[in-house]
C-alpha cells in the first residue's frame, strides 16, 4: 500500500488503536490517513502546522490528539478528528525540535538542534525535566519504563541516559568517531544498539557506556533508523533505501525485506497490531507492508545475502563477549565525562528563545 506526497515527509506515527498513520513533511504539513487492508490509504486531511519542515509527529492523549515538532522551534497539539491546531508552544525550544517520543499517557519529550531534551507534563500542564548533556542535534530517544530512564543519541557521537527521577544525566558515552542517528534497547533490557553514518552498528552494555562493546559493520550505508522487533531481531532502515532484518549477538543481516527506493529511508514505525510497517522515504511515499509477507517472503537480492555473508566475519568479538556482558545492572551507571569539543554539523535556524510557555498544554 502506497501513499504519494507532493513533498518529502521526515517523520511518520499510528495511531494506538485505530487504522491510522501521520506523516509530518518538509513543508510544515501534516498528514492523516485511513488504511484497510487491499486498498490504498486515504488522505483524510493535509494542513499546513508549521512555518518550517515538520519533523516529528506523534499521537498523543490516546490518540486523540496529534504533537509535533518543527525546526521552527515549535511544538503543536492538533486534533486528530479536524486536523484543527488546538494548541501551539511558538518557543518550546531555543533551537528547532527534531524529535519526540512518547512517555507515558501524561508525558512526552522533545529533543532539539542544540541537544537539549524537555520532558512535558500534559497533567500538570507544564514542563517537568530539561537534560543538556549533548552538543548537537538529539537524533533519536527511546523511553525505558522499568528504569524510568530517556536514552538519546545525538550528531555529537555520544549515547546518554537520562533518569527522571533524579532529573541527572545519569550517564553519558564517549565521543565516538560518527555521529549516532538511531537506537533500539535489545537483549532485554541488557543491550543498546546504535545506527551511524558509516554503517556500523554499535552495541553498548547497559550499566557500562563509556565505550561501545561491539562493532557490526554490516550496513554499506547509514543505518538512519531502526525498530526492534524482538530481543534477538531488529528492522534497520538505511540510506541505499533497502529494509533489512538483522540479528543481534549474533550480529548477522538475516535478509533483506523489501527495498523503499534508491533513496534514504527517514523512519519506520509499525502499525498498533504490527500487522504493517511504515516507511518514509525522500521519494516522497509512504509504503504499508505487510509484516507476514515481508517475513515469510523470498530474500531480496542475491547481492545483498552476498553483503550479509561478509558481514559475518565481524562477529567475532560480539561471540566473545556475549555471555559476559549480558548481566549487567540495570542501575549501574557511571558519570557523564565533560565535553571535549563540539562536533555540531546540524543547528536551528532560529534565535534562541527567551522563555517556556507553561501552560502549553492547557487546552488540549
Amino acid at each position: 500500500m502506497e501513499a504519494p506526497h507532493e513533498d518529502t515527509p521526515f517523520d511518520l506515527a499510528f495511531h494506538p488503536t485505530s487504522p491510522l498513520v501521520a506523516t509530518s513533511l518538509i513543508t510544515g504539513e501534516l498528514h492523516l490517513f485511513r488504511y484497510a487492508e487491499g486498498l490504498q490509504p486515504e488522505r483524510l486531511f493535509a494542513v499546513k502546522t508549521h512555518e518550517e519542515s515538520c519533523r516529528a509527529v506523534r499521537f498523543v492523549d490516546s490518540g486523540t490528539v496529534l504533537l509535533t515538532g518543527s525546526a521552527d522551534k515549535s511544538i503543536v497539539a492538533s486534533d486528530v478528528e479536524t486536523g484543527k491546531s488546538i494548541a501551539r508552544l511558538e518557543d518550546a525550544h531555543a533551537e528547532g525540535v527534531n524529535r519526540l517520543v512518547c512517555l507515558t499517557e501524561t508525558t512526552v519529550a522533545s529533543g532539539d538542534d542544540d541537544g537539549c531534551i524537555k520532558v512535558w507534563d500534559t497533567r500538570k500542564r507544564t514542563i517537568c525535566n530539561s537534560f543538556e548533556c549533548h552538543e548537537d542535534y538529539i537524533s533519536d530517544m527511546i523511553y525505558v519504563s522499568d528504569s524510568n530512564q530517556i536514552l538519546a543519541t545525538s550528531g555529537d557521537g555520544t549515547l546518554s541516559v537520562n533518569s527522571l527521577r533524579s532529573n541527572k544525566v545519569k550517564s553519558q558515552s564517549e565521543f565516538s568517531e560518527d555521529e549516532l542517528l538511531s537506537l533500539v534497547v535489545m537483549k532485554n533490557g541488557q543491550k543498546v544498539v546504535c545506527g551511524t553514518p558509516s554503517g556500523a552498528l554499535l552495541l553498548y552494555s547497559w550499566g557500562h557506556f563509556k565505550d561501545c562493546s561491539d562493532r557490526f559493520l554490516g550496513h554499506t550505508q547509514a543505518v538512519d533508523t531502526m525498530l526492534k522487533l524482538d530481543e534477538e531481531t531488529l528492522i534497520s532502515g538505511s540510506s541505499d533505501g533497502v529494509i533489512r532484518l538483522v540479528g543481534i549477538l549474533p550480529n548477522k543481516i538475516i535478509q533483506p525485506l523489501a527495498e523503499h527506493s534508491e533513496y534514504p529511508i527517514e523512519a519506520l514505525a509499525f502499525s498498533n497490531d504490527r500487522k504493517y510497517l511504515g516507511s518514509i522515504s525522500h521519494d516522497k511515499i509512504l509504503k504499508l507492508w505487510d509484516m507476514e509477507e515481508l517475513l515469510s517472503g523470498p530474500q531480496l537480492h542475491d547481492n545483498e545475502l552476498a553483503e550479509a555473508n561478509v558481514a559475518d566475519h565481524h562477529d567475532e568479538v560480539a561471540a566473545a563477549n556475549g555471555d559476559g556482558s549480558d548481566d549487567d545492572e540495570m542501575d549501574v551507571d557511571v558519570e557523564p565525562s565533560a565535553s571535549n569539543g563540539s562536533r555540531s554539523k546540524k543547528k536551528g535556524k532560529g534565535k534562541s528563545s527567551n522563555g517556556l510557555a507553561p501552560d502549553f498544554f492547557a487546552d488540549l
